[in-house]
């Protein structure tokens, strides 16, 4: 690697840095060091983020303070923090490496949006897309998995990965750079380590251009990946829509495809699902079954999958919330208008128009109970909400959302957004006259 091939390469394949304020992800070893002289001398406007993981002991300090004289030398600015790793980890049940890589991260993304940093680079080279390679392919993966480390992921910029381990190795030598050595990465109990020691020099004895040909396979398995990305964007469009934010897979345009399951798979495989089989199976299952994850939940609902974003905070775990005769307005759960008005308009599902002096407060807005029933606005007699309900053929979530405006003897006064009771109705002995809307 000479200055020159590297300025070639990142002006024909990230020019968009060039005007661009940047942070490089510096831990003091040979790679980032080097990536850091390389834009240096190359006069980009480059800052450095140094994380120490408090790991190694008096080490962890002697980086910072090499990073911190560095920065000096060079004349550009450091930011610098420590993080009781270990700690983290035991809190959120990680392991050390998971934990240091998501403080490391949410530390950088901190820093880019206070002090308005455009990219932050990272100095992966072509050795570790390798390693990841490698690693992934031992504990199975997707094509995905496969295609290495991306180049260019939201604002994450890799422009070493063209290069090797021994061409960022002899750029170092040839021009005296000066970097600090992890003791930690001669050792083999981390997988990377064992894979980067031991087993990378014996497929390169097999074959010496094992990078090259890695490199050209990456390159095939991405443009693969990119054929299975619009292919999937078209089945999207075709058998998902959007409702009230909810996402309904249409089962029946999903069976007929060649490979349900494979494409259900990429359908949601960023929503961290992990027991795959048994999202296969909700296409064949009960209406109502279901699976979840921390964040989501598909459900099965008669022709649809429906997925649907869990909050464990949701309005659905809260008390019933109290309204006095004196709100005119509530805004949580949901926004709700009370206006005394002398005359009832056309109304709509959004709106009632009630006799005030038929309430009794204060009111409550709560989420139905079993043996919750009403008497609705348009039907003789009352009906049980649950049977309403499945008149109306709402799903799971779609009851879970719904809403019911009670009085303080606890009749229904509206299914919200849905339906009136009809025992609050206006009538023309009415003289306070009650508009609840939306």
């Amino acid at each position: 690697m000479y200055l020159t091939g590297f300025a070639k390469h990142i002006n024909s394949n990230f020019s968009f840095l060039k005007e661009k304020k940047l942070l490089i992800a510096i831990s003091g070893g040979i790679d980032s060091v080097v990536l850091t002289h390389l834009l240096h001398q190359l006069k980009y406007n480059i800052s450095l983020a140094h994380c120490n993981f408090q790991l190694r002991g008096k080490e962890s300090d002697l980086d910072e303070v090499f990073i911190k004289n560095l920065s000096k030398d060079l004349s550009i600015k450091a930011y610098t923090t420590q993080f009781k790793t270990e700690q983290f980890a035991k809190e959120l049940k990680l392991s050390t490496q998971l934990a240091a890589r998501k403080l490391r991260y949410d530390w950088f993304y901190e820093l880019t949006q206070e002090y308005d940093f455009d990219y932050i680079l990272t100095a992966h080279h072509a050795d570790d897309n390798l390693e990841t390679f490698l690693i992934n392919l031992t504990r199975g993966t997707g094509l995905e998995g496969l295609t290495g480390i991306p180049v260019i992921n939201d604002k994450i910029v890799r422009p070493l990965l063209a290069f090797s381990q021994e061409e960022i190795n002899n750029y170092a030598t040839k021009n005296n750079i000066q970097w600090r050595e992890d003791a930690s990465n001669a050792e083999t109990k981390y997988l990377r380590n064992k894979i980067r020691h031991e087993i990378i020099p014996s497929l390169k004895e097999l074959n010496p251009s094992l990078l090259e040909s890695f490199t050209k396979t990456s390159a095939f398995l991405k443009q693969s990946q990119q054929i299975v990305n619009d292919k999937i964007k078209e089945v999207y469009e075709e058998i998902i829509s959007e409702d009230r934010g909810i996402l309904k897979i249409n089962i029946s345009k999903l069976v007929q495809l060649s490979n349900p399951k494979a494409y259900l798979y990429q359908l949601l495989k960023d929503y961290k699902f992990t027991e795959w089989n048994d999202v296969y199976h909700l296409i064949y299952a009960q209406s109502g079954k279901k699976v979840s994850t921390n964040l989501h939940t598909l459900l099965k609902d008669r022709d649809f999958l429906l997925l649907l974003r869990t909050d464990k905070k949701s309005p659905s775990n809260q008390e019933p919330i109290i309204i006095n005769k004196e709100n005119t307005r509530i805004t949580n759960p949901i926004n709700l208008l009370f206006e005394n008005v002398h005359q009832q308009k056309k109304i709509n599902t959004n709106s009632i128009y009630v006799d005030k002096n038929l309430l009794n407060y204060p009111l409550s807005l709560r989420k139905w109970r079993e043996g919750d029933y009403f008497y609705p606005s348009g039907m003789i007699g009352k009906k049980k909400i649950s049977k309403y309900f499945k008149d109306e053929k709402l799903s799971v979530f779609d009851k879970e959302n719904i809403w019911l405006l009670c009085s303080n003897d606890d009749k229904i006064i509206w299914v919200v957004g849905k339906r009136q009771d009809k025992r609050f109705f206006p009538t023309s002995k009415t003289t306070e006259l009650l508009k609840m809307s939306i």
